[in-house]
């Protein structure tokens, strides 16, 4: 079943004078428990494909249903509502705040949400122990190293169980010893918790990693090939 349905998706803007046209028609289906990357030069429109699935952006034409809703139809306060229910973001550069610890970054997400301060306390640990963080939930982000930094984000990301996770370059400002475990952590998220994830990266490296390349261009879908098949994930959220 698609968790992701995009039909004729167009997103358009003014710079100067000029309308530029970074996505142009894009019809994609992406399923539930996949692991896509998404691929393309710069300006291919990769990236504002991504931030419109997140609920991010708007687009200027067309139709994106995204876990049963249509985004397009949600007025602004609907799609934050909708974002922090069903999206984690994982960014190149983490987007840590750096006065908080580990522990108070993860926590982030769920102040949106109604919930205990017990019940926030397991979600976080439950999220750092995941990671393998649970013994630096006290640190700051200046006392971790990038890789840990990552795996930080990444444990906000999913802290507040959303069924999708969407990564912009996740390994880009990382050596490649720290690159291959995020994306092995990545990869654990579909299969262990059947988690949707879909990623953006300009590294083949990285794309190895993912069930299926879409390769963009000047706004359009140039080819999408599966490179392996779905497994089941092995056990629920």
């Amino acid at each position: 079943m698609a968790l992701i349905r995009c039909r004729g998706l167009t997103r358009t803007f003014k710079k100067g004078t000029q309308e530029i046209t970074p996505l142009a028609g894009v019809d994609l289906d992406i399923e539930e428990g996949s692991f896509v990357a998404l691929m393309g030069p710069s300006g291919s429109g990769k990236t504002t494909l991504l931030n419109l699935i997140a609920g991010i952006d708007r687009p200027t034409a067309g139709s994106l249903e995204v876990a049963g809703h249509e985004l397009t139809t949600l007025s602004r306060d609907e799609l934050a509502g909708w974002r922090a229910n069903t999206v984690g973001y994982v960014f190149q550069l983490y987007n840590l705040v750096p006065v908080l610890t580990a522990y108070e970054n993860v926590e982030l997400p769920l102040l949106l949400h109604d919930g205990s301060a017990a019940e926030r306390h397991r979600r976080i640990s439950l999220a750092l122990d995941l990671v393998d963080l649970a013994d630096r939930h006290d640190h700051y982000p200046r006392q971790l190293s990038g890789g840990q930094e990552q795996r930080v984000a990444i444990a906000r990301a999913i802290v507040a169980d959303p069924p999708l996770i969407v990564a912009d370059e996740p390994t880009g400002d990382l050596d490649s010893e720290s690159a291959g475990a995020i994306l092995d952590l990545l990869g654990r998220l579909r299969s262990e918790l059947g988690k949707t994830l879909v990623m953006v990266t300009h590294d083949p490296n990285a794309a190895d990693h993912a069930q299926r390349l879409v390769h963009l261009d000047k706004g359009l879908i140039r080819e999408s090939e599966t490179v392996r098949e779905s497994e089941t994930a092995s056990e629920s959220p």
